[in-house]
């Protein structure tokens, strides 16, 4: 399969005859809507831009606590893109704060949220994240216990130290971890809805991956704004800070938290050891597999072989099986918004790659792809 950049990604919605594309699709994609396919690039770039427009009019409201609290965020050099880096990573890292947000997708409302982080006396790190329109979405971490609260979903909780949320929150805690993937450039300063905003580019080292803009605030290192651009640079994603609050103290709201009352962790069970059936010839610069085991799929009961792939700020899913003779003869590739579905069919190999990258990335690592020879 030949994919060309400059030609419109088409969608295909209806695939009656393919039970095991509609289960990849049901597992893969189960928070993502697909209203928006088919939408141009430049009908969606002018739907985000506008959006933008409306929500930083108005200043950001920001409030500080005296300079003796945020001494040591003003110790970290501020001459370089790593400089700036460590001083994020710090800052959300010790600082308490409260901090509202909007993310914006085309073809969607934008979606506010809540992030609130706090120390305890005792050095226990404690972050909530609120999604606060519709039926809403609660996620609470009390140390490496981040429990989540869903609709429909009896509450959960599972063991690590960071929040899954529309952020990239392994790279605002360490930065470092994604260094042997992407470069860090110091492009200047400008100010963000009032604010005095240092802006640092996340550059993937071989154009494999997305990249990000992110501004930080100059005087307290905690973001301001995000954005997620393709290789072209084009907007896909945004994060918007409206409102910033670091304290002294950490919220009131963490008080309020009986941890003996928060669900159990899930006991997962051990992953045994899996033997390779397909191996994966290219994989972007400091990507690395990190998980490798055999799903069963509901409803069709079929088994396919799952691999993870991390450079610790973008995962990618990819299920394979051998072909069958199931009707399932044709290429696949639907994006929604930054995400990228494809299907591809490789003589005996069906694979699927699901993943925030872009479709020659994933037609890239799909292609790739041969049976695992046998030692």
């Amino acid at each position: 399969m030949t994919l060309n950049s400059q030609a419109t990604l088409k969608t295909y919605r209806k695939d009656r005859s393919s039970k095991f594309i509609r289960q990849i699709s049901l597992v893969c994609l189960t928070f993502l809507s697909f209203s928006s396919i088919g939408q141009s690039d430049d009908i969606a770039q002018a739907d985000i831009n506008a959006q933008a427009d409306n929500d930083v009019h108005e200043s950001i409201s920001v409030s500080t606590p005296p300079d003796s609290y945020t001494q040591q965020i003003k110790a970290f050099p501020s001459d370089s893109a790593h400089g700036w880096l460590e001083k994020m990573a710090y800052a959300h890292r010790n600082l308490n704060y409260s901090i509202s947000f909007v993310l914006l997708k085309p073809g969607v409302d934008s979606q506010p949220y809540l992030w609130r982080h706090g120390v305890s006396e005792q050095g226990v790190k404690m972050e909530q994240l609120n999604l606060l329109n519709g039926p809403g979405r609660e996620v609470v971490r009390i140390g490496n216990k981040v429990s989540y609260f869903e609709p429909n979903v009896p509450p959960y909780s599972l063991q690590s130290n960071v929040i899954n949320g529309p952020f990239p929150s392994e790279f605002f805690q360490q930065p470092d971890e994604i260094k042997a993937s992407y470069d860090f450039v110091m492009v200047g300063r400008s100010r963000v809805s009032g604010r005095a905003a240092q802006q640092i580019r996340v550059v993937s080292k071989d154009k494999s991956r997305f990249g990000m803009n992110v501004w930080l605030d100059q005087e307290t290192g905690l973001m301001l704004k995000m954005n997620l651009v393709d290789l072209n640079g084009q907007l896909l994603e945004q994060i918007q800070v409206t409102a910033c609050h670091v304290t002294e103290q950490p919220d009131d709201f963490f008080e309020k938290i009986e941890p003996a009352m928060l669900p159990e962790v899930l006991e997962l069970r051990p992953q045994a050891h899996t033997k390779a059936i397909w191996d994966i010839a290219y994989m972007p610069v400091g990507m690395v597999e990190v998980k490798r085991d055999i799903h069963r799929l509901p409803i069709t009961g079929l088994s396919v072989e799952y691999v993870m792939l991390s450079d610790g700020l973008v995962d990618v899913s990819i299920y394979m099986r051998e072909s069958q003779n199931d009707g399932i003869n044709q290429d696949i590739l639907l994006r929604h918004e930054s995400d990228t579905l494809l299907t591809l069919n490789k003589g005996k190999l069906n694979v699927t790659v699901v993943g925030k990258l872009p479709p020659e990335t994933a037609n890239h690592i799909a292609n790739s792809i041969h049976l695992a020879t046998t030692p």
